[in-house]
């Protein structure tokens, strides 16, 4: 047997052993019911920092409001009076009179992260001790709050997170978006998850104590940080607190309607992926089961390689939600690799309407676009 074929061979086992662990992992937590927990209710403050009327902005925000939880609070925060999100929030207190809802406007800066900034300005009219930061794009159960708190009740608990679905909102790139998530992002976390890696937090829900954040240097530590999520879990692991994930799974929309938009959105996700890990990204186009199950078969060009492709395709579309998402999939995947490829080299990155420039994975500065 010549060299290729055995690199061949090596490359699409890979890519199927992979694909059939993230299906299994995906499949396994659907079927999961909610934990069970006999902790009390707390009170709980919700920090919401905004910026601009994003699409479903209200439907979403909303979400909070309806929470089945007897004590809590919303703060929601702004840089500027006429962010057109504060014409939502108002609407959101005069539609849930009965809900504690905050809204703060500050200008101030702090740092390079506008989105840690904003927070900074809403932290003094925190009331609880019980804390949840949510991105503003984020939909949630009404049982939410009390299954994501309720891990805090343990002393040795540093952050629960939770993982999130897509929502695509329209045809075509939206959908492609939502895969990026369902497909790629949410199934590599939980193959990575059940190998027993904790080293994650994301910004659809990070819920914490106060006392817990304040051990870390309060949101102040991260206001030059990339990745302020996964330093926010960082940095209370280091104090030997563990990071849960909780069961609940919420949704985000899913908006880009071009692919010059999800190209910037997701090769931001992949930027700041390798700024945090550069070796275990440098590996992880094995997780691009379609191109690499073809890339397998040309080298090798050997009957195995086609057994593995039809394995691996299987096990690729298995958890898909629908026959179109399955039929997507080798494209999906295709766009993974490109992404990852121009992520390889580079630091600029776009966020609402901004351009940074990514140094290290420590911090990240602004830069004229």
């Amino acid at each position: 047997m010549d060299a290729a074929v055995l690199a061949g061979g090596a490359l699409s086992a890979a890519a199927t052993a992979y694909a059939l662990l993230a299906a299994l992992a995906t499949l396994r937590a659907r079927r999961a019911g909610p934990r069970a927990s006999t902790a009390a209710p707390q009170p709980v403050t919700i920090l919401k920092p905004l910026c601009g009327a994003e699409p479903r902005l209200y439907d979403n925000l909303a979400t909070f409001c309806r929470q089945a939880h007897p004590c809590f609070q919303i703060v929601f925060g702004v840089r500027e009076a006429g962010d057109a999100a504060v014409a939502v929030v108002r609407r959101l207190q005069a539609d849930f009179p009965q809900c504690d809802i905050t809204l703060v406007v500050d200008q101030r800066t702090h740092g390079s992260n506008p989105k840690v900034s904003n927070l900074l300005n809403m932290m003094p009219h925190a009331r609880q001790d019980w804390l949840v930061l949510a991105d503003s794009d984020i939909a949630v159960p009404e049982d939410y709050l009390a299954r994501v708190t309720a891990p805090l009740a343990a002393p040795g608990t540093g952050v629960v997170t939770c993982l999130y679905e897509g929502r695509p909102q329209g045809n075509g790139w939206p959908q492609l978006g939502a895969q990026f998530i369902d497909d790629w992002f949410a199934p590599s976390v939980r193959v990575a998850h059940a190998g027993g890696s904790r080293s994650f937090a994301f910004g659809a829900t990070i819920a914490l104590r106060r006392d817990t954040l304040d051990a870390i240097g309060g949101l102040a530590a991260l206001k030059n940080r990339l990745a302020d999520d996964y330093w926010l879990g960082e940095l209370t692991r280091c104090k030997g607190l563990a990071t849960v994930l909780s069961d609940v799974v919420v949704s985000t929309d899913v908006t880009e309607q071009s692919l010059r938009d999800l190209w910037r959105h997701e090769l931001r996700w992949m930027r700041t992926i390798r700024s945090l890990n550069p070796a275990g990204f440098a590996f992880t186009f094995i997780t691009f089961t379609w191109p690499m199950l073809l890339l397998g078969l040309a080298i090798s060009r050997a009957p195995l390689g086609w057994t593995l492709l039809l394995a691996g395709g299987a096990a690729r579309c298995l958890p898909s939600r629908s026959l179109g998402a399955a039929m997507r999939s080798p494209l999906r995947d295709a766009l993974l690799l490109a992404e990852w490829a121009a992520a390889l080299g580079g630091t600029r990155v776009h966020w609402r309407q901004q351009t940074l420039s990514v140094h290290d994975a420590q911090s990240l500065s602004e830069r004229s676009p």
